[in-house]
């Protein structure tokens, strides 16, 4: 796995790690992962990942990173012809923002991507080199914004609310979401089922994002809360991704409610 240490990979590798024999990529020195053996350290901006997938030969390889952009499109081509040379496997963590010039209506899997944004273009850059190979041999994992107990995003609501800093919302942005525990147990299933192609991995209903901070801020009762509105648009905006063509099983879909739930519930 590229960017283990990161919340999103080691949520992942304690997710998968009693299933099958996980190696992760770590940068920032750390006596945790300097001293497990499954842990390797690696600096995506000063070293080719080549070597280290040669010399641990992965059935499949999961692209959680983070940082430099022009690293990761050079890591992520570097992983993709791994890939190609051996017909192994490729699981990529893309982003609902792939879609975010897209502003009035919700889109689903194999939609045209089209994005305003650096960070889209720069997911799309690689998904698009990932639709070249067979299906078979990679995912693409669109995945909204995560929440769930711990996530950064619920650190920083309970950071400003102690500080009593005023925490920003976008009352027109219309929005679906996961949870962490949500999105490593809908990946495992991928995995064990050997699943290919592109997957919206979202809640299967849409919230306002205002809405869904105060929901979120209800069930963790933070009292008193302030609230910044920040309007791009007179109008719903819509970023959100939808499964419609790659279902996965009912047990595996979930609501914005159970993302809510899963910011006071740990897996």
């Amino acid at each position: 796995m590229l960017g283990g240490s990161g919340f999103l990979g080691q949520a992942l590798y304690k997710e998968l790690l009693p299933y099958f024999n996980v190696h992760a990529t770590y940068k920032t020195p750390n006596s945790t992962w300097d001293n497990n053996h499954q842990f390797h350290w690696w600096d995506a901006e000063t070293e080719s990942v080549s070597f280290l997938l040669e010399s641990l030969k992965p059935d499949l390889v999961i692209c959680a990173l983070r940082g430099n952009f022009n690293a990761q499109i050079y890591a992520h081509f570097e992983a993709i012809e791994y890939v190609m040379r051996t017909h192994t496997k490729i699981i990529f963590l893309s982003s609902s923002n792939v879609f975010d010039a897209f502003t009035n209506f919700p889109s689903y899997e194999y939609d045209k991507t089209l994005s305003m944004s650096v960070y889209g273009r720069f997911k799309i850059k690689i998904e698009n080199a990932l639709l070249r190979l067979p299906v078979e041999n990679y995912v693409i994992a669109r995945v909204p914004m995560i929440y769930g107990a711990n996530s950064p995003r619920l650190e920083e609501l309970k950071t400003f609310h102690k500080i009593e800093e005023s925490i920003e919302v976008f009352p027109n942005v219309v929005m679906n979401a996961t949870s962490v525990n949500r999105l490593t147990q809908q990946i495992h299933y991928i995995i064990n089922h050997d699943l290919g192609g592109v997957f919206h991995l979202g809640s299967k209903d849409l919230i306002h994002h205002k809405d869904l901070v105060m929901e979120i801020c209800k069930k963790m009762e933070l009292k008193d809360i302030v609230l910044k509105n920040v309007y791009d648009s007179n109008d719903d905006r819509y970023i959100a991704v939808l499964p419609k063509n790659n279902l996965l099983p009912d047990n595996l879909q979930f609501t914005v409610e159970d993302v809510v739930e899963d910011s006071v519930s740990f897996p």
